[in-house]
């Protein structure tokens, strides 16, 4: 049994691990997208490093475009067979699928237009709303703790990996000529103090591990509770400056911690009486699915549902959908607070509220996760005093401010816990994907100090044999 590693290796985004067996059989845990990866972003997501024909399975870990978004173009390429996942995945992964295929379109026909004046061929999306939608045919879903037979000497197992609604960890045991492996993907891993969801879940002793890393070395502030962070920067902004608050945030997850901490700020009234907008029909369609699956939340939040039947909504909430409503935001004076996609700031209808929001001292860009290196969000945090967006140069002049309390990847606390039902020495090869590469090291150190051995950082495109 031989696995390669093709995304998510020393990077955080484009996760896509293939498992190749004796008997020819491939299994494809995940299939990401790359994002913020500067120029290099398109090709990376246009070359497999393997070939979707020759894939059996795919088995997701969670919806996230950088876990999913390459399924229709994995289809397209010739992938026949079944994608395994779980209910609340499937149909989070529908609705950005279509999502994700709508930006490419548009951003297709943005790019041509520059490349038909430059006398260059025009590009083709990488899929479409026609490719997202047939993709979904090869869905199946399955229930968390439940092993079930992928096929003979294969078996599978989903736990609870409390990242978003339906994130799973991966279990897989396989049978190999009377030897059985025992595989672990932890897909991403969430917090044991998440606001909504669930801790992550216990899982059975694992052979190989392959475990993400986003967070290995560093530690989440848990001193400020993120409704307080909040409220900070409300006040800092909207009623000391009379400016704006631009929060980019993920559509699934980042969006719906948000309005519950601001929901918790009604609850204690201390929110302060302006207008917040949700600008993003994704995140709109994300939020009322979450809501969905309440036997997914942690007992803090079933605590409240018991005095507030809806957690995500509060006075001033104000959800916009259509595109000129979001584009008269811009001609707005009044102070308010607008979360917006995406949480990059690299794409969607957050680039255009900072762009035209961005030379102006009075307003503030609060980032909320996670930001590539070459993204537009991580530019900004690098304290860039000039950015370029859409091809145009702005200066900075409004505060780039930061929560590093909301992340959903659980740092290095939260990934030892993770760990801890595991015997160490019963792991014999650990891998470190989904992670900046200065950041691995770090953790692979850390994870040695414990007692871990065969601790190792793959390349991208990089095969290793499991014996």
């Amino acid at each position: 049994m031989k696995i390669a590693f093709h995304g998510a290796a020393r990077c955080v985004t484009g996760s896509k691990h293939l498992l190749s067996l004796t008997n020819g059989k491939k299994i494809l845990l995940d299939c990401g997208m790359f994002q913020g990866m500067g120029k290099q972003t398109d090709t990376l997501n246009r070359h497999w490093g393997f070939d979707p024909r020759e894939v059996s399975y795919l088995i997701l870990s969670h919806a996230h475009i950088d876990h999913s978004g390459l399924i229709p173009r994995l289809v397209n390429d010739g992938f026949q067979g079944k994608i395994f996942c779980t209910p609340a995945t499937r149909e989070l992964t529908g609705v950005l699928l279509e999502d994700s295929a709508g930006i490419q379109e548009n951003e297709v026909k943005y790019v041509n237009k520059r490349r038909k004046l430059e006398g260059l061929e025009p590009l083709k999306p990488l899929y479409t709303e026609e490719d997202a939608a047939a993709a979904m045919q090869h869905f199946h879903v399955r229930e968390y703790d439940d092993w079930f037979k992928v096929e003979d000497g294969i078996e599978c197992l989903f736990t609870d990996a409390g990242h978003i609604i339906g994130s799973a960890s991966v279990h897989l045991k396989i049978n190999e000529k009377g030897t059985e492996r025992r595989i672990t993907f932890s897909g991403d891993v969430g917090r044991y103090r998440d606001a909504i969801l669930r801790s992550p879940a216990p899982f059975p002793q694992s052979d190989v591990m392959i475990l993400e890393s986003t967070y290995g070395n560093s530690l989440h502030d848990l001193h400020t509770p993120t409704p307080d962070h909040l409220l900070q920067w409300i006040e800092k902004t909207c009623i000391q400056k009379k400016g704006k608050l631009i929060i980019p945030s993920f559509s699934v997850g980042r969006t719906q911690e948000l309005l519950y901490a601001l929901n918790q700020l009604e609850l204690e009234r201390r929110l302060p009486e302006l207008d917040y907008f949700v600008d993003s029909p994704l995140s709109i369609e994300a939020t009322e699915l979450v809501k969905s699956y309440p036997q997914y939340f942690n007992s803090r939040i079933r605590k409240v549902l018991e005095k507030d039947e809806d957690p995500f909504r509060f006075a001033g909430l104000r959800y916009v959908k259509s595109l000129d409503e979001s584009k008269l935001l811009n001609f707005r004076d009044e102070p308010c607070v607008i979360i917006s996609a995406s949480g990059m700031a690299d794409a969607g209808r957050v680039k255009h509220h900072i762009s035209n929001n961005i030379e102006h001292s009075r307003n503030t860009i609060l980032m909320t996760g996670y930001c590539e290196p070459h993204s537009l969000g991580a530019r900004l945090l690098s304290g860039k005093r000039e950015v370029k967006i859409f091809g145009v140069a702005h200066e900075v002049h409004a505060e780039i401010g930061s929560i590093r309390s909301m992340s959903a990847h659980g740092d290095y606390e939260d990934l030892s816990q993770y760990l801890s039902c595991q015997d160490m020495k019963g792991i014999q090869k650990l891998f470190l994907v989904h992670g900046e590469y200065d950041v691995q090291v770090d953790f692979k150190e850390r994870l040695q100090r414990k007692g871990f051995a065969g601790v190792e950082i793959p390349e991208l495109h990089q095969e290793m044999g499991l014996g």
